[in-house]
């Protein structure tokens, strides 16, 4: 079996141009778009143009960080997909917080509550877990999405969805929460192919981790040295390495100017098990 498989940070329903200077404060509190020769900055619900994205990109399993909860449904729905959600920090008082977003979503930010939703087209979901990595509030809750999926003829593979502390401060901790989540993802996929992946939010680079990962448990092909967004595989081989969309593919198209969504590029990569 073939398996496309892509990883996209949301950053929470919002875009982010690549010229800072269209982050005002103007935008940030009275909602007014800013734009230059080429972009524009909107201080709105993206919810349609993310669908927009998603739902054109080829995929069999779509891991998402960073996503509003209350967009889980209307993602699978539009993407002709099933979810499995599993809830990551801030989202005590959900429709307080969502009604916030809804308004202002830039002010808002994170505020609005989090969730890794992995969004499943290739087979069917016969198995949903859930894995809570570090509890929180502080730092903040992380968690891992694990599902498993059936392609019939009781052929099945596994996918576990996480996002990992950020920062250099908190690199040992974004360490030991991908270690627990490789460790408990591997054992529970009873020797199914698996693809473990998400915003790790650990750099090839500055880490060696994915070195651990690869002789330990056998999980291999990080994106790049410099990336943070990865798609690990275990009992595959890799048909098209894990890379990075170039920014234009990202982007939509409003009043002649281009939006891009998130702070972070799509992953996608195909994987032969």
């Amino acid at each position: 079996m073939q398996i496309e498989a892509l990883t996209w940070n949301l950053y929470h329903g919002r875009d982010a141009p690549p010229d800072p200077a269209l982050f005002t404060i103007r935008s940030r509190l009275l909602r007014i778009s800013e734009r230059n020769a080429t972009h524009r900055q909107v201080n709105s619900d993206l919810r349609a143009a993310f669908v927009t994205v998603l739902a054109r990109a080829r995929w069999d399993v779509a891991l998402l960080q960073e996503c509003p909860p209350r967009w889980a449904e209307s993602l699978a729905s539009a993407c002709d997909a099933q979810p499995h959600a599993v809830l990551t920090s801030r989202n005590s008082c959900a429709p307080l917080r969502a009604l916030a977003a809804r308004i202002n979503p830039d002010l808002t930010g994170s505020a609005e509550g989090g969730s890794n939703l992995t969004l499943v087209r290739g087979g069917a979901v016969v198995e949903r877990r859930a894995l809570v990595l570090r509890p929180g509030p502080r730092p903040e809750r992380r968690a891992m999405a694990f599902t498993r999926i059936a392609l019939g003829n009781e052929t099945t593979y596994c996918v576990a969805n996480l996002h990992a502390s950020a920062g250099q401060a908190l690199r040992e901790q974004a360490e030991d929460e991908v270690r627990l989540a490789a460790e408990h993802a591997v054992e529970w996929a009873a020797g199914a192919p698996l693809v473990i992946g998400g915003d790790l939010n650990l750099r090839p680079q500055d880490s060696p981790i994915y070195e651990q990962l690869e002789r330990r448990h056998g999980l291999r092909a990080p994106t790049a040295p410099g990336s943070l967004d990865h798609l690990l595989v275990r009992g595959c081989e890799i048909v098209r390495p894990p890379a990075a969309w170039p920014p234009e593919r990202r982007e939509v198209r409003a009043r002649g100017l281009a939006i891009r969504l998130s702070d972070h590029a799509p992953v996608d990569g195909a994987f032969s098990c």
